[in-house]
């Protein structure tokens, strides 16, 4: 799989399931210079959050202001210093924006950074002086220093439990393979299984349609394959016996909407003009007949041609 399409799958992911929890702004500019944070993630009121207990260690990643950086490779230094370097620039960008206004920002309220990188050395762990926090974290969470406020989290050697399951998605090789039949194995009526399925379809999809594509892809469609033929198959056994989707149906338009919007933004990786102008004939289909359109996995030319008037 190339670094691209993983990034951006990654990026995809982390919104999705971040979005329970939290505002989630994608590639936020750092402010007086020229780079971009991937993740940048602020809590909901806890009255408008779900249960963090849903995403297990990610939920527990995300109960400040983060900012997340996901690789697809292990991490090197000059990557973790490029990270960091982004996290201290909002640190100032925040410090100076509350002496604007007479305001002082406490240390608690500084966002973290969380580094997720599938493995990492530990010549690399002993250079950063990261070390386990195992009274409060599982294996494979490693924390700088107190006031750098960054943890990394080596995937690969995070325990293979429940509470780990969405994050190892984000590993490579044999624990992506792991997690991916764990998510395949919930209940069809799990809230997280079908929005993370059908990031999956995006990522199959994506990856046929790249060329030179390497072996590591390759097994992962093999992979993903009979996964997403007994979700296709579910999806179309539900919509003939319950009339449809009733996920789709039960919150109204304005959840069709966000699921629509979502589906062409993971599928096409932007949200253009020409893509959100089929959002309204969308909307006019049927439940069961939007369930087709979802599964029939339409190039960008068909829909727009389907649907662009």
């Amino acid at each position: 799989m190339t670094r691209l399409i993983y990034e951006q799958f990654a990026k995809d992911y982390l919104k999705e399931l971040l979005t329970l929890l939290g505002e989630v702004e994608t590639s936020r500019d750092v402010l007086g210079e020229a780079r971009e944070i991937d993740r940048w993630f602020t809590p909901y009121p806890s009255e408008r959050r779900d249960d963090a207990k849903l995403l297990g260690l990610l939920g527990q990643l995300a109960s400040t202001r983060s900012i997340f950086e996901p690789f697809h490779n292990a991490v090197n230094p000059n990557q973790i210093r490029s990270c960091i370097g982004k996290l201290f620039d909002i640190h100032d960008n925040l410090q100076r924006q509350h002496q604007q206004e007479n305001n002082h920002i406490e240390e608690a309220n500084l966002p973290w950074l969380w580094i997720l990188s599938p493995t990492i050395s530990p010549k690399i762990l002993k250079g950063f002086k990261a070390e386990e926090n195992l009274s409060n974290w599982p294996a494979g969470v490693y924390f700088l220093g107190e006031y750098f406020k960054t943890g990394i989290v080596a995937i690969h050697q995070i325990p293979s439990t429940s509470e780990t399951l969405w994050l190892r998605v984000l590993g490579t090789g044999d624990v992506q393979k792991q997690a991916i039949k764990e998510i395949g194995a919930l209940p069809s009526n799990h809230p997280l299984r079908s929005n993370a399925l059908l990031l999956l379809v995006n990522l199959k999809a994506t990856i046929q349609s790249s060329q030179n594509i390497d072996r590591e892809a390759q097994e992962l469609v093999m992979e993903l394959s009979p996964l997403l033929l007994q979700w296709r198959e579910e999806a179309v056994h539900e919509g003939e016996e319950l009339g449809l989707q009733q996920g789709l149906e039960r919150g109204a338009r304005t959840e069709r909407r966000s699921i629509i919007e979502n589906f062409l933004r993971v599928r096409f990786g932007v949200l253009d003009e020409e893509l959100s102008g089929i959002i309204q004939p969308l909307l006019e289909l049927s439940a069961e007949e939007f369930t087709k359109v979802l599964l029939l996995q339409l190039s960008r030319e068909e829909l727009l041609a389907k649907f662009g008037g």
